[in-house]
């Protein structure tokens, strides 16, 4: 089954939901970047979370999310856009640790308590959006829960999950978002308190062949009305031309520091991990470029 993006409206536009099938997405990810299982979980939960919240974008929109804790994995970063184009990395992908207390992969000790969960969005405006918050815990779906009250003044319900094989195969990856809209009335609201409470882990739904509908429906019932559904893909915007330009922009001294110490350059790409090199002839051409 193909991985989705759904958005959609429930209890008479009382709440705002957005669920999330990526499974495909993750594994792609693990394999660029090989990660071990911890960090796929983190990565994972990150890009799920981006390809939710680039879902709620506009047109060209599109949004950076960084996770900066203190942990060893370092940062992670996800980027995607309303067309549910995601791509993302960790600093340090072969991080793993020993199961948490309740058996389940330690993403907070990878990821760590302390630190910020950063948000920037270009909106198509002359300054993009920027947003911060503190990390609470360090699992992921809490800390973008908090962020979404804190930092979008929107009370949010955030639910993200990866599960990992032994053999270091994704399974199954997914979330939910389900925010709160100002006409939702006590009752409706209770509703959903006791509903986020009682629901089920991401990841034991869709093992149970769930699709992301059936994830949301868990929460609002079958009073959903399902307005837009996309298929989020890995997309690297990364191109041999488009590092030559960026070589071009290093300017004239650096060129030539750079062919007359090394001659020659190896540029990976961070989110994709695909690598190109130059020569010292392609190196002098670009030169050329750059001083024409």
């Amino acid at each position: 089954m193909t991985d989705e993006l759904i958005r959609g409206t429930a209890w008479g536009g009382a709440v705002r939901v957005f669920g999330a099938k990526t499974t495909e997405l993750v594994r792609e990810l693990q394999r660029r970047h090989d990660t071990f299982p911890t960090a796929s979980a983190a990565l994972g939960r990150t890009a799920t979370a981006a390809a939710m919240m680039g879902f709620m974008l506009k047109g060209d929109e599109k949004l950076t999310v960084q996770v900066k804790g203190d942990g060893p994995i370092g940062q992670i970063v996800a980027d995607a856009n309303a067309a549910g184009e995601v791509k993302g990395y960790v600093d340090y992908p072969h991080t793993h640790l020993p199961s948490n207390s309740l058996g389940k992969l330690d993403v907070s000790g990878a990821v760590g308590k302390t630190g910020f969960l950063n948000v920037t969005k270009d909106l198509g405006l002359k300054e993009p959006y920027r947003g911060s918050v503190p990390l609470i815990s360090g699992e992921l779906a809490e800390d973008f829960t908090y962020y979404f009250a804190a930092s979008e003044q929107t009370p949010s319900a955030v639910g993200l999950g990866v599960l990992v094989d032994t053999d270091n195969a994704v399974l199954h990856a997914g979330g939910f978002v389900i925010q709160v809209l100002p006409n939702i009335t006590d009752e409706q609201l209770s509703r959903l308190e006791q509903a986020v409470s009682a629901m089920p882990h991401v990841t034991a739904l869709l093992d149970q062949g769930e699709t992301a509908e059936g994830i949301l429906k868990f929460l609002v019932g079958d009073d959903l009305t399902i307005h837009d559904t996309i298929e989020p893909k890995f997309v690297c915007g990364c191109s041999r031309e488009r590092v030559e330009r960026t070589l071009v922009s290093m300017g004239e001294a650096d060129l030539r520091k750079l062919i007359e110490e090394d001659g020659q350059a190896q540029v990976e790409c961070h989110f994709c991990n695909e690598s190109y090199s130059f020569d010292g002839e392609q190196l002098r051409e670009i030169l050329e470029r750059a001083t024409s």
